[in-house]
């Protein structure tokens, strides 16, 4: 599995997501993919459709009205590898996508949970995936928090995932233990904790999505607005426990941590990222 470390921007393409720093429309949106790049994203992340807690989702229409303006003038990988992710849970909005910019990664939240049809798109045009954990959909996952252990429900929701995965023929996904959903906020920290459990019982790279999320601000009394150095703290020790991407809003300052890791970690700093 590979070592390095990589960043994921997030632009949320939506006028509801949970942190307002990261909503962008139209001209807004393409300056601020500009931006992550130039601090350093890998990839960046494109929703067109909220998944915080209790959201209502939207038609498949009203969620690529809100993606495709964007898509429709973005350069495709062109020789750079994959640039780019799409935030969907729905196969028709990746076939849609793939025709415009062709390959990129998909990012699920679903783990194909809510569309029977996304595992075998995503294998057949060949795509890399992010599958995540949770239960139920963004409306209701907070009812499905029942489980005694959620590091072994985490790592056996994935070893089911895997089966499906390689019957769909995809082979490269990236594992997202799913923090922040459908789990109580002691259930993310312990999570958090016990990483290292989940990270080394898989040959898959994982990706943590801490990055402002109310484990973080509730835990200090303070709002999304304000969580940006506390989340650098739990990213650093996501790192440790063996995460290899992140996916944040604050792209420049997740560099900064990778920088600190790998020079606390490695011989060699800045080599990680």
């Amino acid at each position: 599995m590979e070592n390095r470390i990589h960043i994921m921007g997030i632009v949320n393409l939506t006028p509801d997501s949970f942190y307002a720093g990261s909503r962008a429309e139209g001209y807004a949106a393409l300056s601020r993919i500009d931006r992550l790049f130039s601090e350093g994203a890998d990839v960046v992340d494109l929703g067109a459709c909220s998944t915080r807690p209790g959201s209502v989702q939207p038609s498949l229409e009203e969620e690529w009205a809100r993606l495709e303006p964007v898509l429709n003038v973005l350069e495709g990988p062109a020789g750079q590898g994959i640039r780019f992710s799409v935030d969907t849970y729905r196969s028709e909005v990746v076939r849609r996508a793939y025709g415009l910019i062709g390959p990129f990664l998909v990012n699920d939240i679903s783990a194909g949970q809510m569309d029977p049809c996304m595992l075998h798109t995503v294998g057949e045009l060949g795509l890399p995936y992010v599958a995540m954990h949770m239960r139920g959909t963004p409306q209701t996952m907070q009812q499905f928090t029942g489980y005694p252990d959620v590091v072994e429900e985490v790592s056996g929701f994935f070893r089911a995932f895997e089966k499906k995965a390689r019957a769909a023929g995809i082979r490269d996904w990236i594992l997202d233990p799913g923090f922040g959903f459908s789990k109580t906020l002691a259930q993310n920290w312990e999570l958090l904790r016990r990483l290292r459990e989940v990270t080394s019982a898989f040959d898959r790279p994982v990706l943590v999505g801490l990055s402002r999320k109310s484990m973080v601000y509730k835990a200090l009394g303070i709002t999304p607005e304000e969580a940006m150095p506390a989340t650098e703290i739990v990213q650093f020790k996501a790192l440790e426990g063996g995460a290899r991407w992140l996916r944040v809003h604050d792209v420049e300052e997740a560099v900064r941590t990778v920088r600190l890791y790998s020079t606390m970690y490695t011989s060699s700093p800045g080599a990680a990222k």
